[in-house]
């Protein structure tokens, strides 16, 4: 499916439900907000459904009212499935996404384009907007897998992401620091967590490497029903990747994030973020930056899934980088003293 389709099917989704909100007048246009995300079993795609809804206010609708949304005022936010980070900037730069979920060092490449898009075209209408939570390297392999390092994935089969995936760029680079190259060292095969994880289980793959926040929908199933144990990545192995590229820290993925976990494992972090394009008015986005931080969304982000709560405010600036503002969303960091 192309980005067009994938887009047009979101928008027929989108007018279906506005046509059905009681009261919404056909003289009174919905205003389409296009979120790209990710896929199914990861976790843009539910986060960005909360999202959505979180800043959604059809035509007809009560807006920031008791008990009602505090969206905006006659739009209508839909998320669409996509491959992920390198594609939502994309989609972003060539106006078919309003806005889309990006890993913050593919948000820095890509304006700049620098890093892993040297010698392309810079993604310069990408602006942001805030940091939502830190995603965490999953590399899962079976529980009765043999593999326990890096040093025992040499001529495996491992799944690193859609090739328009901000988790294939985390892929390909945690590898390649740690010796490992596609086409060489191991053989390379571009899928995303759900199709890792159930070729994983009919054991036609022999890992699965992406970048996600915990709990993902599709690590949730495959630990429950297969097994799994996720590969620690610490100490100088965490170190090569953290030189080439700084945007990546140090976290955890908690021996309760996943069916039979035995301990919590060491891993590395990058932050999700979202990003607008320049194009989208300064009042809107504003709207939508009070929108997201409001008690209304702060009860669905919590509600809704695990990794909604690790969405505050506080880290609203976490991971910028030199990506400008959206001047609405400078605005309301400005007003409510979170930017000085």
């Amino acid at each position: 499916m192309n980005e067009f389709s994938m887009t047009r099917r979101g928008l027929g989704l989108a007018a279906v439900g506005a046509a059905m909100v009681p009261g919404l007048a056909a003289a009174q246009a919905p205003q389409f907000f296009r979120i790209g995300t990710g896929s199914a079993g990861g976790t843009y795609y539910p986060i960005g459904g909360i999202i959505a809804n979180a800043i959604s206010c059809p035509p007809g609708a009560p807006c920031n009212a008791a008990g009602a949304t505090d969206g905006v005022p006659g739009m209508v936010a839909v998320a669409v499935a996509t491959q992920g980070s390198v594609q939502n900037v994309n989609l972003i730069q060539s106006g078919n996404a309003e806005a889309g979920f990006t890993q913050s060092d593919v948000a820095h490449w890509s304006y700049t384009g620098t890093g892993l898009f040297e010698g392309r075209p810079k993604v310069d209408r990408l602006r942001f907007v805030a940091h939502l939570f830190p995603e965490h390297i999953h590399a899962v392999v079976r529980r009765d897998s043999a593999i326990r390092g890096f040093s025992d994935l040499s001529g495996k089969r491992i799944a690193i992401g859609l090739q328009a995936s901000g988790a294939r760029i985390g892929a390909e680079m945690i590898l390649e620091a740690n010796g490992l190259r596609a086409g060489r060292e191991y053989t390379a095969e571009f899928l995303n967590q759900a199709q890792g994880t159930e070729r994983m289980q009919d054991r036609g793959l022999d890992a699965t490497f992406t970048v996600v926040g915990y709990p993902a929908a599709a690590f949730t199933e495959f630990c429950s029903r297969a097994g799994c144990r996720i590969l620690p990545i610490a100490g100088a192995e965490a170190q090569k990747v953290i030189e080439r590229a700084p945007f990546y820290g140090t976290g955890t993925i908690p021996r309760t994030a996943y069916e039979g976990l035995e301990a919590d494992i060491p891993t590395l972090t990058v932050g999700a973020v979202l990003a607008v394009r320049d194009t989208v008015p300064e009042a809107t986005v504003y709207a939508i930056t009070r929108a997201l931080w409001s008690d209304t969304t702060r009860g669905l982000l919590d509600r809704g899934h695990a990794k909604g709560r690790e969405i505050v405010k506080e880290g609203a600036l976490t991971g910028r980088g030199v990506v400008p503002f959206h001047p609405g969303a400078e605005r309301y960091y400005r007003e409510n003293n979170i930017l000085r």
